[in-house]
């Protein structure tokens, strides 16, 4: 069991279900958006394009796979140690940082934050198209609770939920408008998000790109640490005759 060094109620937290946070969502809070079965499960392809195993080991595994995917297709790679079967392809891995709460970290709800929702998918999909927080899709507002501000009737920033493994909120898509950056008003609504993940219980986590430094110095000072460094990567399927 891992457990966090400084956690923010002095209790011991098990950091497991962050090795595959993925895995743990669609079998755990995200069971109802999962497509799949025992051995590999993914998002429904409007909600988010995350996909996972339940193991590596069981020789299935590759079948169940091309079931899912079908030929050609791309899947999330297993560990380099993993030796892929004869006609599978591995692209080169996009590298990450994966951050956990500790003690610092304190949320509060923030006045102007209005609660955002399917009537808004518009909005946060051109947002979220001109900032490139990362992926979006039409249904992700269903993985949890976003929030935005907005000037002139215009959503300028957004921050929300997205994987849950157990007793874990990731805090994902936090876009703000070129125009409205440097205001403080990514930190507002990350804090906001925080505030009603500890509400449930839970503790916060988010990842970011290896490269976005900015964003990271940026979490680090709000309270977050670097817990590991992550390498996504794909392989592709073959393709079929």
């Amino acid at each position: 069991m891992s457990i966090i060094d400084t956690p923010r109620d002095g209790a011991p937290v098990d950091e497991t279900a962050l090795d595959d946070a993925v895995w743990a969502s669609l079998t755990g809070a995200h069971a109802h958006l999962a497509e799949g079965g025992d051995l590999v499960r993914r998002y429904s392809t409007d909600v988010a394009p995350f996909a996972a195993v339940r193991t590596w080991d069981d020789p299935g595994v590759w079948d169940a796979i091309v079931d899912m995917v079908g030929p050609g297709a791309e899947f999330p790679a297993p560990p380099e140690s993993v030796q892929l079967p004869a006609g599978w392809d591995r692209g080169e891995p996009f590298h990450g940082v994966q951050l956990v709460e500790t003690d610092r970290l304190h949320g509060r709800p923030d006045d102007e934050a209005v609660l955002l929702g399917a009537d808004d998918v518009p909005e946060m999909l051109d947002l979220v198209a001109r900032a490139q927080p990362g992926p979006f899709l039409p249904r992700t507002y269903l993985l949890g609770r976003y929030v935005g501000i907005r000037r002139d009737g215009r959503l300028v920033a957004m921050a929300g939920e997205r994987l849950s493994p157990a007793g874990w909120t990731e805090i994902s898509a936090v876009a703000t408008d070129e125009r409205y950056r440097g205001q403080g008003l990514a930190s507002r609504l990350v804090l906001d998000v925080v505030h009603h993940i500890h509400e449930r219980g839970d503790r916060a986590m988010l990842h970011a790109a290896a490269g976005n430094t900015g964003a990271i110095r940026l979490y680090e000072s709000l309270g977050f640490r670097l817990r590991r460094p992550m390498a996504f990567a794909s392989i592709r399927t073959p393709v079929s005759g």
